[in-house]
């Protein structure tokens, strides 16, 4: 059976639970509620896990905050025993308008924390990413505070169906492969 380690990047705490910043632990949570699966507390992060079609999805959130991520992502994949092409980090994305999906095999951190601090510590940029969009509707000098302010309402509003196509998105990396789920989902 072909296994699977899908991490939503985010950040602990209840202060953050509905901010952009935490798109990735929404994603996986999607996912947990769609599989009927919880979420239980381990060593670096919380896990679920649940079964799709002869393969396993293991997904974390990571309890590390979003700079210390590289240290629950290299953690996992030693104890779950795989490589790094069985590997999706889910990620915010302020350069993508908000609710665009894009999903890419390899790349530089692009100025976000949670990648930058994997990159170093796996010492490796060629990994599954999929990023969110949440849009850079912020002046100048106020992205940190748009990245974990929360969700206006109408973006509340319209990620319901975003965390549906979302949670499609990462069955289809672990069932169809990245590319075909590059060519079916990017740019959605």
């Amino acid at each position: 059976m072909k296994k699977y380690l899908i991490f939503g990047l985010g950040n602990i705490g209840s202060e953050y639970a509905n901010t952009r910043h935490n798109i990735g632990f929404k994603i996986v949570e999607e996912l947990a509620k769609k599989h009927e699966v919880s979420f239980k507390t381990d060593k670096l992060g919380d896990r679920a896990e649940f079964k799709l079609k002869g393969r396993t999805f293991v997904m974390i959130k990571p309890s590390t905050y979003m700079n210390l991520s590289g240290k629950a992502v290299n953690y996992w994949m030693q104890k779950e025993k795989l490589e790094l092409s069985n590997v999706l980090i889910i990620t915010d994305d302020v350069a993508l308008p908000f609710g665009t999906i894009r999903f890419k095999g390899k790349g530089s951190d692009g100025g976000h924390n949670g990648l930058k601090s994997i990159n170093e510590v796996i010492q490796n940029q060629k990994y599954a990413r999929f990023r969110f969009g949440i849009g850079d509707d912020f002046p100048k000098g106020a992205q940190i505070d748009f990245v974990i302010g929360d969700w206006t309402n109408e973006e509340s509003t319209a990620l319901k169906e975003r965390l549906e196509i979302a949670a499609k998105a990462v069955e289809s990396f672990g069932l169809g492969g990245l590319a075909n789920t590059m060519n079916t989902f990017n740019g959605k």
